[in-house]
């Protein structure tokens, strides 16, 4: 078995090390990979949207299975043409990738499906986009509606920062092409929660769900970034629950795909906020194509081990599912060592020093990290480190993370150190 992990951020290692642990006889190629997927196999300096040089590596690599890890190469159409080489491929298309790629989009699929969204608007020029503002409810959010590296959401307490942020996408350019639709939403009250379904378009499977974090500071205080840390399981998820989402959303949103011609398959990422009882919708936030970075840390470690065997299967059309959900092995918790400056300006180039007797409970994922020219390691980037604690239950996978996220070193060093910290309350031990 020969498989090339495309990306070279913490979800891919991730997906490396979660690949290597159940197929270790497997040959793992990461493109364009970093120092942590180098460790498993060999990385490929291949940018993600680079697709003529991916689908001839694949050739000459001769890849059995591709893993399309980040939105860029799917929304690019990656797996269309790995696909028309006859290569299998675990990924979504092009069309269906515009789930992820046009929030637009994705509004009107989840309106046709009947599926539980905050009501919303969409617009492509300012002065209708500024008119319908005022005359909403505050608080409200204003969502740039392209891929905009995880920035492209910002909640607005008021009427007046609203308009500000749509004067910045619209008239301001300040997103580039991804804020040039924008789409404007009520503020919905509750918990975030993120469910991460498996399917080939027809079965479907349904991963541990996880919380992010994805305030900069303990509290949830402070800017949003691409996400602070997570863990998983989650006790807000219910059979219950997992069965009304699998009815209400993931089942008629395959239907409304299969209908435009755009079947979907691959990971389908739910984003979801649970109203407060006695409520208790689920209403989803937003759909991503491709596995949530920081979720994947937190998930693929405490699936049982084999797990990754279904990515493979829906790959080569050949998955045959014997259950609906995944129940973790053990509890995970994920925290984001990001560099000084995250998420405006990190700084790059300190050198990181990673203890080597961290332990068995942990596992430590290379994000935002490149080795000089002599080999050090070094930050590159804003999340630069996860270290995922695991254990028996969430308290015990908490202390396990920040132990070690203590003991790991580098200059501007930035956590949190309260990750998890809604479980821990409904567990009693924060």
């Amino acid at each position: 078995m020969r498989i090339l992990v495309v990306g070279g951020g913490g979800r891919e290692h991730a997906l490396c090390w979660a690949l290597h642990r159940d197929t270790p006889e497997a040959t793992i190629f990461a493109a364009p990979g970093n120092p942590g997927t180098a460790a498993l196999g060999t990385n490929l300096p291949i940018a993600v949207t680079a697709l003529d040089q991916l689908v001839a590596a694949a050739t000459q690599h001769d890849i059995d299975v591709t893993i399309i890890g980040p939105e860029a190469p799917l929304a690019a159409g990656l797996a269309d043409r790995l696909r028309a080489e006859g290569r299998a491929v675990f990924g979504p298309s092009q069309a269906a990738a515009r789930l992820e790629s046009s929030k637009a989009y994705a509004k009107e699929v989840m309106r046709r499906a009947g599926v539980p969204t905050a009501a919303s608007a969409t617009f492509t020029e300012l002065s209708p986009a500024l008119e319908y503002i005022q005359k909403h409810a505050e608080p409200l959010v204003v969502k740039a509606s392209g891929l905009a590296a995880g920035k492209g959401v910002i909640v607005c307490v008021t009427r007046a920062e609203a308009a500000d942020a749509a004067r910045a996408m619209l008239a301001g350019n300040a997103l580039g092409d991804a804020g040039h639709e924008v789409v404007i939403e009520e503020f919905v009250q509750g918990e975030e929660l993120s469910v991460l379904a498996l399917t080939d378009g027809e079965r479907i499977v349904i991963l541990p769900p996880a919380q992010d974090h994805k305030r900069l500071g303990e509290g949830d205080t402070g800017p949003n970034t691409g996400g602070m840390g997570a863990y998983c399981p989650v006790t807000l998820t219910t059979p219950a629950l997992l069965a009304q989402l699998r009815r209400d959303v993931i089942e008629p949103v395959l239907r409304e795909m299969a209908a435009q011609g755009a079947p979907y398959e691959g990971v389908l990422y739910l984003g979801l906020m649970l109203a407060p009882p006695p409520d208790g919708t689920p209403y989803v936030l937003e759909f991503n194509c491709r596995f949530g970075d920081p979720e994947a840390q937190a998930i693929l470690p405490g699936l049982p081990k084999g797990a990754t065997k279904h990515l493979l299967d829906i790959a080569r059309r050949r998955w045959r599912p014997k259950r609906q959900v995944i129940a973790p092995t053990r509890a995970a918790v994920t925290t984001v060592l990001a560099a000084r400056g995250y998420p405006e300006k990190p700084e790059r180039g300190a050198e990181i020093r990673i203890p080597q007797d961290l332990g068995p409970d942990v596992v430590v994922v290379h994000a935002g990290t490149a080795r000089d020219a002599d080999g050090t390691l070094r930050t590159a980037g804003g999340r630069v480190l996860s270290v995922t604690g695991l254990g028996a239950n969430v308290p015990a996978a908490a202390r396990a993370s920040a132990a070690a996220s203590e003991r790991i070193a580098f200059d501007g060093k930035t956590w949190r150190r309260d990750i998890a910290w809604r479980e821990l309350q409904r567990a009693g031990a924060a």
